[in-house]
């Protein structure tokens, strides 16, 4: 039964000096790691832009055509492959969650909420006129990642905060709920949710914890995510229903028991309500 991998940083990194940073551009990169085309996922942060070439970048079972200018942030535990043209020109970032935040301190690194997996895609297209504001960091990354200057690390974690700002500040245009008064409350709603999405289906639940009132928590999602707060819960649930079956580390009626379902009927109805096709015909279209 094929298994896919997580990786981690140091699978990327040979620098004993920056195990948990990992910065190269995707021509070099695929030179050493032609692995990766196959479906996997990162137990740190990913980031790549792409400068040329096409292509289609699956992640989480949606697919996005890749153009210049693309730009995809993946969180901790987000399955994703590609598949590639020739000409495909970028740069690849991986760095750990650890290192980040113990560096900046009062900083975390899920302050940037273009990370928070509920109401965002992972991807942001760069038009050609906004990419000379970030496309500088990049290269400068490369270029002391290539050096051993003193304060090497140092500099390259400010060169990938001020990537972060970048896209913050695009973030904060296209999407206007960023500043958004429920956006608070969205963010605690993700946080609880993925705490207890296995063992807790009820939007009551989550309601409750929030100390909100059922009806306020689906006012919320509704506004910011066009959802119900049950269609949330539940697209949060077949997600990782998808990936665990993609996975095959459990069988079928193990991922129903791992996922909180102890009735493997119920479990295959759910799924195939949600789907359109039972987990193990989800499971063979995969494979």
């Amino acid at each position: 039964m094929k298994k896919y991998p997580v990786y981690s940083v140091e699978n990327f990194s040979c620098n004993d000096i920056h195990r948990e940073f990992y910065v190269n551009t995707f021509k070099e990169h695929l030179k050493s790691h032609s692995f990766v085309e196959e479906p996997h996922r990162h137990d740190s942060y990913l980031m790549v832009f792409f400068m040329n070439g096409s292509g289609i970048h699956e992640v989480d079972f949606d697919r996005f055509e890749i153009k210049k200018g693309s730009l995809f942030v993946l969180q901790p535990g987000q399955m994703h492959h590609w598949s590639l043209s020739e000409d495909i020109e970028g740069f690849v970032i991986i760095f750990s969650q650890e290192l980040y935040n113990l560096y900046f301190g009062q900083k975390n690194i899920n302050d940037y909420s273009f990370y928070h997996s509920i109401h965002n895609r992972p991807e942001m297209l760069f038009e050609t006129v906004e990419i000379p504001k970030i496309l500088p960091y990049f290269n400068l990354l490369i270029e002391e990642n290539n050096k051993r200057n003193n304060l090497q690390l140092d500099k390259m974690l400010n060169l990938l905060d001020c990537i972060h700002i970048e896209i913050s500040r695009k973030y904060e245009e296209a999407y206007s709920h960023k500043t958004h008064s429920y956006n608070i409350k969205i963010n605690a709603f993700e946080k609880l949710l993925e705490e207890h999405f296995k063992e807790e289906k009820l939007p009551s639940f989550y309601a409750d914890k929030l100390s909100i009132t059922l009806k306020h928590l689906n006012r919320i999602c509704n506004e910011i995510l066009q959802k119900t707060a049950t269609e949330v819960i539940m697209d949060r649930v077949i997600l990782e229903i998808k990936r665990m079956l993609t996975d095959k580390q459990l069988a079928v009626n193990e991922v129903a028991s791992a996922i909180g379902y102890d009735d493997y009927s119920y479990f295959s109805r759910v799924f195939k309500k949600q789907t359109g096709v039972s987990p193990t015909a989800f499971r063979e279209f995969k494979n």
